[in-house]
């Protein structure tokens, strides 16, 4: 059985969309001010360019808010003006290529995701499992393309719990701030195991977002 919810979880779909208590994680429509105003350096890592002295640990309340997956966007077709984009611009890949790549890289069958006062709540349509994790470092990834990204790995407590034993974030941040989407990878045998994972990063974007909102988003940012 899951366990209890916290009252800021204990909310239908269409009734946490409309929460002003989620503005402060949220990006709302359209404002994208703290896009802007970041530094050279964020914006730099954020592209995959930094050097190792500069990332920094940071707490899991980095991620702390109600996100929902963006894998129902793109399976419905609400993604395809990204995909459009992104074939334009990088012609190594069709919008069809992209599109499979894509269901790869989104596939999950968590829905939604709840992070407060250090646990996390995997939302699925039959069930909510969740664990209080704890924080493990981070892991510095070197690609294939030259681009550098961090990993911040968290680990669960419990070992009864149905949660993913391991988790790592990534969001284009490598310092403390809160984050504003982020890639997840999740797995039970170990953080080495999970670390080679590169094809399977299931997205998340802040649960007040409409699909509008995400494009906006993934063109512009």
């Amino acid at each position: 059985m899951p366990r209890k919810l916290p009252h800021l979880f204990i909310i239908t779909l269409s009734v946490c969309v409309s929460l002003t208590s989620f503005n402060a994680f949220a990006h709302g429509k359209h404002s994208h001010g703290h896009e802007h105003q970041q530094s050279e350096a964020a914006r730099k890592a954020s592209e995959g360019v930094f050097t190792d002295k500069e990332v920094k640990d940071r707490l899991l309340s980095d991620w702390d808010g109600v996100w929902q997956s963006i894998n129902p966007y793109l399976l419905k077709g609400d993604l395809d003006p990204v995909l459009v984009d992104k074939a334009k611009k990088n012609k190594n890949k069709t919008v069809e290529e992209y599109r499979e790549y894509y269901k790869k890289g989104y596939a999950t069958d968590i829905t939604m995701i709840g992070i407060e006062n250090n646990t996390i709540d995997f939302h699925t349509p039959e069930t909510v499992n969740s664990c209080q994790y704890s924080y493990s470092g981070f892991k510095i990834m070197h690609y294939e393309s030259g681009k550098k990204g961090v990993r911040y790995l968290y680990e669960c407590q419990d070992a009864y719990s149905k949660a993913p034993r391991y988790v790592q974030f990534s969001d284009h941040i490598i310092e403390p701030q809160k984050s504003h989407h982020f890639h997840i990878y999740m797995g039970n045998e170990s953080q080495e195991k999970l670390l080679k994972e590169m094809d399977n990063w299931p997205t998340f974007y802040p649960i007040t977002l409409d699909k509008d909102d995400i494009v906006h988003e993934m063109l512009h940012h």
